[in-house]
């Protein structure tokens, strides 16, 4: 099984390079001229033979834009940050949805894993057919960006093939094709740990702010930012999951005063939901995790979202029906429990474990991430033989069975994952 296909193509560099030269061609060179075929004369000249054929300069550059959609469009994945440096107008023509539409007639356009080392952003690991890929550093075009925030407290969410880094008061776009990077708006209000989804080609976000229980919506088109709701929870270290319109904000800890009934509250926050209609601008009906818990992550995938609540010692995972547009109209809202991720005997379910969760299509790829692992367990006299980060599971929708996958490579540490088509 794999999660997304390997691209096998690539594309030499010395026709590439041709490639290029025949967007300039030389003038003084006669090999870029072509002799065009005689004209069709008609009745009225049928007695007069053209003297001489002139010749026409032509090049790649000279050709219509539907003609060069088709050439390009065909390019390999490595090869497109190359492409798009040719000239303005073949960066236009990526960008365009005109490009998206004919890679993905031509199933070049793959879902795709990135895992970010929030340590450092421009170590970047593409899962790519059951193996991580560390792209070439001249892939990935960071430099002269910067961001002045703690990227351990970031958020990813990706719209298409653009993946969106957002954290305390900044935001980030990378777009794999071209290997770009830019700088965004960040949110109105300030967040830590908060939870933000994509949902109906918009950004969501909620929580993990002490000023407001706003609810904001990006807008990437106009890089704009708006409040349209106040969240019915003031929460912090919460999950967000968009599927099917509605934006999910799941578990975290209440934000509020000390009194018994806003502890009782905070117990209950750690295992709810909040659901956000984005088309209705309304809050549907809260719901909770049968098992209650800690919720540690979370994600959506084939219409329903996938809970992983954590129980001091063990783990549950359910599934949450989130069609709401279903062909007998029913069965939104109904829990069922899963079967548990199989972790390994030395992997123990405490505060040094956290875990990454992905939807892609129709699996779920749950990554296992530990923070300073090596200190917290040398402190508590623990032996550190057998503990690894980036143990990688798959979950498959369709069978519900589990499968091992590639472990993320060792030099990856606390990763925060994103699918992208791309």
């Amino acid at each position: 099984m794999a999660v997304v296909e390997r691209e096998r193509d690539n594309c030499n560099s010395r026709h590439f390079s041709l490639l290029i030269k025949s967007c300039c061609p030389n003038p003084n060179n006669p090999s870029n001229s072509i002799i065009p075929f005689p004209p069709n004369n008609n009745n009225n000249n049928n007695n007069k033979t053209p003297k001489k054929l002139t010749s026409l300069k032509t090049c790649i550059s000279s050709l219509p834009d539907d003609i060069l959609y088709e050439i390009l469009s065909r390019v390999p994945l490595s090869s497109l940050p190359s492409i798009s440096a040719v000239c303005r107008r073949w960066a236009h023509l990526l960008h365009s949805h005109t490009f998206s539409l004919l890679r993905r007639h031509h199933r070049l356009v793959h879902s795709t894993v990135f895992a970010f080392s929030l340590s450092s952003i421009s170590t970047l690991r593409v899962l790519n057919d059951e193996f991580w890929k560390v792209p070439a550093q001249n892939d990935v075009v960071l430099g002269g960006l910067r961001f002045h925030t703690d990227l351990s407290h970031a958020r990813l969410a990706a719209i298409g093939r653009k993946v969106f880094i957002i954290s305390r008061s900044s935001a980030l776009v990378f777009d794999p094709w071209t290997g770009l990077a830019k700088t965004r708006s960040g949110p109105l209000f300030p967040r830590k740990r908060f939870a933000a989804a994509a949902v109906c080609g918009r950004i969501y976000v909620a929580g993990g702010s002490l000023r407001a229980s706003a609810v904001e919506e990006y807008d990437p088109h106009a890089d704009e930012w708006r409040v349209v709701s106040n969240a019915p929870r003031r929460r912090y270290g919460c999950v967000g999951v968009g599927v099917d319109g509605v934006f999910y904000v799941i578990g975290g800890l209440m934000i509020g005063g000390a009194s018994e009934l806003r502890a009782a509250e905070a117990r209950v926050c750690a295992s709810s939901m909040d659901l956000y209609d984005v088309v209705g601008r309304g809050w549907l009906r809260s719901r909770a995790v049968p098992g209650g818990g800690c919720v540690v992550a979370a994600c959506g995938a084939d219409g329903c979202v996938y809970v992983l609540a954590s129980h001091a010692v063990e783990l549950s995972f359910w599934r949450f029906n989130g069609r709401r547009k279903g062909e007998s109209g029913g069965g939104f809202g109904e829990w069922c429990r899963m079967r548990s991720p199989p972790l390994p005997a030395q992997v123990k379910v405490d505060g040094t474990v956290r875990f990454s969760c992905v939807g892609v299509e129709d699996k779920v790829v749950l990554i296992q991430v530990m923070g300073c692992i090596d200190d917290l367990l040398r402190r508590s006299g623990r032996n550190v033989r057998g503990y690894k980060e980036g143990l990688v599971l798959i979950f498959d929708c369709g069978t519900e069975e589990w499968s091992r996958g590639p472990d993320l490579p060792e030099v990856v540490q606390r990763a925060a994952c994103v699918c992208v088509e791309c």
